[in-house]
Formats: C-alpha cells, sequence, structure tokens
C-alpha cells in the first residue's frame, strides 16, 4: 500500500460507521468487515482508531492476515520502516596459486577444488534455523539458482492460495478438487516420482525449472514448501496416495498402461492411491492375504479382501495394490493396477486422530476383475516393488516431518517474540529460549542427514540405493518422526491453552499434534523402523568386508 497514516489521522476513525484499525503499523479499514467478525463487533469497535497489534496476535495467526490483508489493508503508518533490499552476498575472488618450487611438480587443482558453489540471496523471514540454511546466505554444494527459483514459485502459490485458507478446509477435511488439479498443472506432480522428470507424460512442465535440469533436490524443495502450510492433511491431500501410488506404476508397470494411465494422473485429472496395509498386516507386509486369482480364460485376475488406513483411497480413480498370487510369504506377493470403473471396488471414509483432510479409507475388493496387463513387475515378485517404493516413501515422510518440525519451532519463535508474561516477553526467559535451543539443535542435525541421503541416492542405481540406503533411511524416517514429536510437544508447552484449543493462534500446533502418530507409524512405525536400521545396515556392511 502507497497511503501512509500519522496515528492521528487513524485515531479519527474510531467510529462504527469508519473504524480503523492498527496491526504491526498497517492500517486497516475493518467498518464493513464488523459484521463478519467472528468476535462481534464489540471487540473491533473497543480498539477502533489504536493500535490493535497485541490484541490481533493474542488470538489469531499469520494465515488470518494473509487472509483479509488484501481487502481491508488501506495503507501503512508513516513512521513503519521501509523495507530495504537484501545484501548481496559477497563473492570471494579466488586466491592466487603459489608458484611452484624449483624442483617440484606443479600440481593441477582438482575437479572438486574448482567447483563453485552458489552463494544464493537470502530468502523469508531470516529467523534463524526457521528454514534450512541455504535460504540464509551459507554456502551449499547442493542448491543452485533453479532450486531457488522453484522455492520462490512453490512458496509464492503457498501463501496466496493455500494459508489464508487452511484452517476452514482443515475443519471441512477436504480440500477443494481444484487445488490438486492445479499441483498438475502446474507440473509439479511428475517432479515427485524420485526419478527423472517424464516431460513425455505431461502437458506442462514446470515452470522454474527445465525438465532436463531436475533432480531430487528439487522434488525436496516440492514437498517441503507444501509442507510449511503447517497440515499433514493438506501434504497427503495433495502429494500422499500419489507420492506413494504413482511410483511404482511409473517404474515397473507396461508401456501400455503408463501411456494409458499416466498422463491423466500426472496432469491432475486423476487420482492414485496405494494399497498395500490391511486390517490384519500393517509393517509385516510379508503376511497380508487379500487375494487375486487367475481367471480360469487366463485374461483377468479376481481380486477378494480388503485394505485399511488407505490414504486417498476415498476418490482415487487407481489402487496400486499387494496381494497374494502366491504361497504364503514374500514371495507370493504381486502388485495390481486396479482400476475404480471395474466395479466391485468399495471405499469408506475413516474418521482419525489427525491428517484429516487426507481421506483415509478402508476398502473391499468384491470379485473386481483385473486385467492381467494390469501387472505391476512380475507375477510374485512384487515384494521387490514394493521395497524400492519404501525408500521414497519414507524420505516422503521424513522431508514432511522436519519441515513440520520448523513450523513447530518458527511458530513458537514468532509467538514468544510477542507473548508477554510476568512484565518480559517469553523469549526473554531462558528456560523458553532452551527449548528453542534443543528444537533447533535436533532440527538442524535431522536436515543434515536428510540432505546426506537424498544426495547419495542421487547418485546411486536403484538396487544399489535399496541395499545401501535401506538402513539409514529407515534410522532417519524414525530420527525426523521423534524429532517431529518432541518439537510438537515443546511448542505446546510455549503456546500454552491456545494450542490445547482449535483454531486461532495456535491453530497449527494444536493440528500438527494431532498428526505426530501419523507419521510416526505409517511407512514403518518407530520401533520396526530402528531395527530396520541396523539389521540391514550390518548385513550389507558385512558384505562390504566389515571388520569386527
Amino acid at each position: 500500500m502507497s497511503k501512509t497514516f500519522s496515528t492521528s489521522d487513524v485515531s479519527s476513525h474510531n467510529k462504527p460507521d469508519s473504524l480503523y484499525i492498527i496491526v504491526d503499523e498497517d492500517v486497516y479499514d475493518v467498518t464493513k468487515f464488523q459484521d463478519e467478525h467472528p468476535g462481534g463487533k464489540k471487540i473491533l469497535q473497543r480498539v477502533g482508531g489504536k493500535d490493535a497489534s497485541k490484541q490481533f496476535w493474542k488470538y489469531h495467526n499469520d494465515s488470518i492476515l494473509k487472509k483479509y490483508q488484501g481487502k481491508l489493508q488501506v495503507g501503512s503508518l508513516d513512521s513503519k520502516p521501509k523495507a530495504e533490499p537484501a545484501p548481496e552476498p559477497v563473492k570471494e575472488e579466488p586466491k592466487a596459486q603459489p608458484a611452484p618450487e624449483a624442483g617440484t611438480a606443479s600440481v593441477e587443482p582438482t575437479a572438486a577444488a574448482e567447483e563453485e558453489v552458489e552463494v544464493l540471496d537470502q530468502y523469508g523471514d531470516m529467523i534463524p534455523f526457521a528454514d534450512p540454511s541455504w535460504y540464509q546466505t551459507f554456502p551449499s554444494p547442493h542448491f543452485n539458482q533453479s532450486h531457488a527459483d522453484l522455492r520462490e514459485e512453490v512458496r509464492d502459490w503457498v501463501e496466496e492460495k493455500i494459508m489464508p485458507y487452511i484452517d476452514e478446509w482443515e475443519e471441512a477435511k477436504r480440500i477443494p478438487e481444484e487445488i490438486y488439479k492445479e499441483v498438475g498443472q502446474k507440473g509439479w506432480l511428475a517432479g515427485l516420482m524420485g526419478a527423472e522428470y517424464p516431460r513425455h507424460l505431461v502437458s506442462n512442465t514446470v515452470k522454474s525449472v527445465p525438465p532436463e535440469k531436475w533432480n531430487q533436490f528439487h522434488e525436496l524443495i516440492i514437498t517441503d514448501e507444501l509442507a510449511r502450510v503447517g497440515s499433514g492433511g493438506f501434504v497427503w491431500n495433495v502429494l500422499g496416495g500419489f507420492g506413494i501410488g504413482c511410483p511404482p506404476v511409473l517404474k515397473y508397470g507396461k508401456k501400455e498402461l503408463v501411456d494409458r494411465i499416466m498422463p491423466g494422473i500426472l496432469n491432475g485429472d486423476k487420482r492414485i492411491c496405494l494399497a498395500i496395509t490391511e486390517p490384519d498386516a500393517g509393517s509385516d507386509v510379508a503376511n497380508l492375504t487379500c487375494e487375486a486369482k487367475l481367471s480360469e480364460d487366463g485374461k483377468h485376475y479376481i481380486v477378494n479382501g480388503e485394505k485399511k488406513w488407505i490414504t486417498n483411497g476415498i476418490w482415487a480413480d487407481y489402487f496400486t495394490t499387494a496381494v497374494r498370487t502366491g504361497e504364503g510369504g514374500m514371495n507370493g506377493i504381486s502388485v495390481l493396477l486396479i482400476e475404480r470403473s471395474a466395479g466391485g471396488v468399495e471405499t469408506k471414509r475413516m474418521d482419525c486422530q489427525g491428517v484429516w483432510s487426507s481421506g483415509t479409507t478402508f476398502v473391499s475388493f468384491d470379485d473386481v476383475k483385473v486385467p492381467v496387463e494390469n501387472l505391476i513387475g512380475k507375477e510374485n515378485k512384487g515384494f521387490r516393488v514394493i521395497m524400492t517404493n519404501f525408500n521414497h516413501e519414507r524420505i516422503g515422510i521424513i522431508i514432511q516431518a522436519t519441515r513440520f518440525s520448523r513450523v513447530c519451532y518458527e511458530e513458537s519463535v514468532k509467538y514468544a517474540s510477542k507473548r508477554e508474561t510476568f512484565g518480559k516477553k517469553l523469549i526473554e526467559h531462558p528456560v523458553i529460549r532452551l527449548k528453542l535451543a534443543e528444537m533447533a539443535r535436533q532440527i538442524e542435525a535431522t536436515y543434515a542427514w536428510l540432505e546426506q541421503v537424498i544426495y547419495q541416492a542421487s547418485h546411486m542405481d536403484e538396487t544399489e540405493a535399496m541395499l545401501k540406503l535401506g538402513g539409514p533411511i529407515a534410522g532417519l524416517k524414525a530420527q525426523s518422526t521423534r524429532v517431529f514429536e518432541f518439537c510438537a510437544r515443546e511448542a505446546s508447552q510455549i503456546f500454552g491453552g491456545i494450542s490445547y484449543t482449535r483454531g486461532g493462534r495456535g491453530a497449527k500446533i494444536e493440528r500438527l499434534y494431532r498428526d505426530v502418530r501419523a507419521y510416526a507409524i505409517p511407512g514403518g512405525s518407530e520401533e520396526i523402523m530402528l531395527d530396520l536400521s541396523m539389521r540391514q545396515s550390518m548385513r550389507v556392511h558385512k558384505i562390504l568386508g566389515m571388520k569386527l
């Protein structure tokens, strides 16, 4: 807003027919908003013509300000400092190499020494540890300008289209269908496959990154920036079922099947989910019982059985489904792409503790006819398909849980910098700073491990990654969800009672606290992950020549 006001200008607008308030030195005309205000007219009228910042932040969070700012802000106080442009990062000139001494060989610099690490412009609110360090002009070998451009593309969309409305969508337990459609149209869905960007299968590619430059750190950014919303339900709605149900089809499905269904999925017209977990088989995948028998003519599998806790199943068109086609155990499992349109598929929504808008579903298959062409991989060899997919699924969970930990931390810093108790702001109390420091310490350690794993995954083929990274990823999955639980608890302690009630200033913390278990259990519970991390790592390192 270009118009400026003095405090005396604002103070003259203190009547119901002309009512202005100040929030953080910005001026809002709330005259027509009085009838819409959830707290009633009187609350606004009591602060008419005055600075209402303290009252506003006591009850509301950033999303409310973003939602109404464009409609209600009419200017700013003349005392508000103008935003200064971010300083240009200082790039050191390469140092001159000393000449070699007589009689010594000249040593050429290695490729690693010549490689220039790009220092990117600062981005975001610059709260320490609230974003990854490369957002704050710290050098990183993993990110370049294309990653920064994608970050801005996603964040701008989230700030405009998601943040102002997420609270009401959560209460409705549904994200508008056009949001998922838009994620597909922007080309983001196609970039979440843990592989090269499938340019040939999409109508639109990502605006800020050419397909040939796409890597797994771009995928990290999409998931991470969407998770800034602070809602597991939202992220699972737009990425959940898709992110784990689509990659097996793309990697192992027959070309005819991929060409037929994948464009509709990647462009956001159709939805897909992964159906593995059953009422009696969760992490113990090898003992699932949903049965698929070959028809007499050998043209179809006839599927019967149930699946439970299936993300996005309630509105899925396709189900990437683990079924039993052979003997007991892992050697009798196959994966089929089941289409809802075949008939015999029934879905019922499940009410859960958290991730309300994710569409958690109980699925029943009753004599569903599945063409043999819809077999993903080979018959009775589906366990490998499932296991290779788990690495990608768990990395997605890790990215989300780590960002949710940052959200808990960031919200706590902002709240502690405004809230006063015993004559001081909360952040001035050492006990609060200790809580924040503990959160930051654990978040940064987890994110550093995450970057390491993604770098390794992007430089290994699928077989090597499954062998070498299965253990570390399992351990990191448990690490990230335990840090998330810790940060959600500490944030709730900092916010106090307002994080115990839904909505308002503590909405994100209350919501994320409910979402914790949805990250600690799916994709492999923490206890199983920690055991797997050691069993798998010991087995691999024995092969690599471990000496004890």
